[in-house]
């Protein structure tokens, strides 16, 4: 019975992928597909149905099957499509097949049911599980590159770097600090790391308690730490929690840090006035050359 039912669906293919085509542009109004041309659409429901057709006709899942939901997946299509179309294939297969029969009993229908379920589900399973791959992928890829952004260390003169950090900090997220920090300073050679906090929201024990460590993991190495972007609100929150930052210098904006980490290096910034005098005669010169 199986291989029975299984000619009579390739045998009426085309009857079957008219009516599969209408109930699916049927949707196509009022769902999430409504935004794209008709020509993708219909050329991709299309190509969509060969597929289906060719996987049943093969006794299992074929490589045309792969092909087409990674191309949907570059494409951005939503699972949705392809699950949504799947199970009005199972529909429309199912009453074309028992249309065909002049009596219908429960065994015949249960068969039916099952068969048809024989050819579905497999590929329901291998296009989730093929975009939940690509998911995951992608989530892998977007939690490194949160990673790298989280906690950088930017060198922006010789022997002086800076870490802006912002967003909250948690305890994967301060590991990833030091570590950063320990790396940074012996791949610059920095002498004074800036830790700019400016843009953390809350600054609670914890968070200075990793802020801490961090300082001091950047001491034992042989540079020197600066705190900065202390805001009003934070200072008196590290006073009422009972914080100890008297080990490293603090400042309120990254300006007044970057200039004690100069006087610490021993250089400082000297302010030039332009003789208007001094301009002309270079101008002169200029135009005389």
């Amino acid at each position: 019975m199986d291989e029975r039912l299984k000619n009579v669906v390739l045998e009426h293919s085309d009857d079957i992928v008219t009516m599969w085509l209408e109930e699916i542009n049927a949707h196509k109004k009022n769902d999430y597909t409504s935004t794209i041309s008709d020509e993708m659409f219909e050329s991709t429901n299309r190509e969509f149905v060969n597929v289906i057709f060719s996987s049943i006709e093969k006794q299992g899942l074929s490589s045309d099957l792969d092909d087409f939901s990674e191309r949907l997946i570059n494409l951005g299509w939503p699972l949705s499509y392809l699950t949504d179309g799947m199970q009005v294939f199972r529909r429309v297969v199912t009453d074309f097949i028992l249309k065909q029969s002049d009596k219908i009993d429960s065994d015949y229908f249960s068969e039916v049911l099952r068969k048809v379920d024989g050819w579905v589900d497999p590929i329901i399973n291998r296009l989730v599980n093929e975009y939940s791959g690509s998911w995951e992928h992608i989530v892998s890829l977007q939690r490194v590159a949160l990673q790298e952004l989280s906690a950088p260390l930017i060198p922006v003169m010789e022997n002086i770097t800076i870490m802006p950090l912002i967003g909250t900090i948690d305890t994967e997220r301060a590991k990833l600090i030091m570590e950063n920090l320990l790396d940074g300073v012996i791949k610059h050679n920095a002498e004074v790391v800036l830790i700019d906090i400016t843009g953390v929201p809350v600054v609670d024990t914890m968070v200075a308690h990793h802020i801490i460590q961090a300082a001091e993991a950047v001491r034992l190495v042989g540079s020197r730490c600066i705190l900065v972007g202390i805001r009003p609100e934070i200072a008196q929150t590290i006073v009422n929690l009972g914080i100890d930052l008297g080990k490293f210098p603090t400042k309120s904006s990254l300006r007044k840090g970057f200039q004690t980490a100069l006087e610490l290096t021993n250089r400082r910034i000297e302010e030039t006035q332009n003789n208007d005098e001094d301009i002309e005669e270079l101008i002169d010169s200029l135009d005389r050359e």
